[in-house]
């Protein structure tokens, strides 16, 4: 059962809320736990804002040793938080978070894997794997978390320019840089032959112009992709947007390989000078309040955005809006 939507705003620096009922008209409390992961390229900090409470929010710090971070995701079920090094070149995990942010120990304890990258950008965890997406030799890095720590399991070479992966039950879901197009890896924990690996097919997103986030969630059967728009130029911190892909499973698997999935029926654009958009580089969702959350790098030099009034879609404000230099990777996670 979905719990109330919240508007959520940002005034003078804080968050304040205000809440309204979803179509069933059901007024419940927020979950116990709603937390945002974000990180920044411009330090190693990772900032995680705590929704939990109806009234205010919270924003934690966890330091790290890095000075560099992209590539985050939580796994609530072993309470541990994965993030991609780009100053250390490798991926670390934290656990023990739950008691950091609720004061339980005063840090979280670390384990490091292999320096292994030249320029990690997003990740994504299925049970004990976890694969990163390097954009610099467009490989993807695939561990095992083990009782002893990080092991490198698999290392592909792609034949595209990656960027945001996710995974869609065992299938792999990854954005083609530079372009509006998305690869999709059937079974692809099934492959273990490292090399080339080649995508089961690839489809391009009618509408985009580079794509660089995905989010996936499977409650509501939509896909979220972003759209950086152009990367340089006059306008290139306002031209950003992102897509909302409804009965996505089902609407992606009917296109052919080399297809296009059309807009009209099937995808939902926000973009716009009014959303702070410019160069979304990651994207989460919050499907209890039906929230989308991006981590904007280039407006305001850098923002973490939320927008839970997507349904008509268009040039919408945001109903969160924070300012966070070098934002460049998100991860949202909530519990009753």
């Amino acid at each position: 059962m979905k719990t109330k939507i919240l508007s959520i705003c940002l005034i003078a620096g804080s968050l304040f809320f205000t809440s309204c009922d979803d179509d069933d008209n059901i007024n419940e409390e927020r979950a116990d736990r709603a937390e945002l992961y974000a990180t920044s390229v411009n330090n190693g900090d990772i900032t995680i804002y705590d929704f939990s409470e109806n009234n205010s929010v919270s924003t934690t710090t966890l330091t790290t040793t890095s000075t560099s971070n992209e590539g985050i995701q939580y796994d609530g079920s072993t309470d541990e938080l994965f993030v991609a090094s780009r100053s250390s070149n490798n991926l670390n995990t934290f656990v023990n978070v739950e008691s950091f942010l609720t004061g339980g120990v005063s840090a979280v304890v670390g384990t490091s894997g292999s320096v292994d990258f030249a320029s990690p950008r997003a990740l994504a965890v299925s049970g004990n794997s976890i694969v990163v997406a390097d954009n610099s030799n467009n490989v993807f890095y695939v561990y095992t978390r083990t009782a002893s720590g990080l092991q490198l399991t698999n290392q592909f070479d792609i034949s595209f320019p990656v960027w945001g992966v996710e995974f869609v039950g065992n299938d792999l879901y990854a954005v083609v840089d530079s372009s509006g197009d998305l690869a999709i890896f059937n079974n692809f924990l099934s492959n273990s032959s490292n090399g080339a690996l080649a995508a089961t097919k690839t489809i391009t997103i009618e509408g985009i112009v580079r794509t660089h986030g995905i989010a996936y969630d499977a409650e509501d059967n939509l896909l979220i992709m972003t759209d950086i728009g152009a990367a340089t130029g006059t306008d290139f911190d306002t031209d950003g947007g992102f897509h909302i892909i409804s009965n996505a499973t089902s609407s992606i698997g009917a296109v052919a390989d080399g297809g296009t999935l059309a807009i009209a029926g099937i995808q939902t654009r926000v973009a716009g000078a009014a959303t702070f958009m410019g160069n979304p580089i990651d994207v989460t969702y919050d499907t209890n309040t039906n929230t989308v959350l991006i981590a904007e790098i280039a407006n305001g030099g850098g923002r973490v955005l939320g927008f839970s009034n997507v349904t008509a879609g268009g040039n919408i404000a945001p109903t969160v809006n924070n300012t966070l230099a070098g934002a460049s990777s998100v991860d949202f996670y909530s519990e009753d």
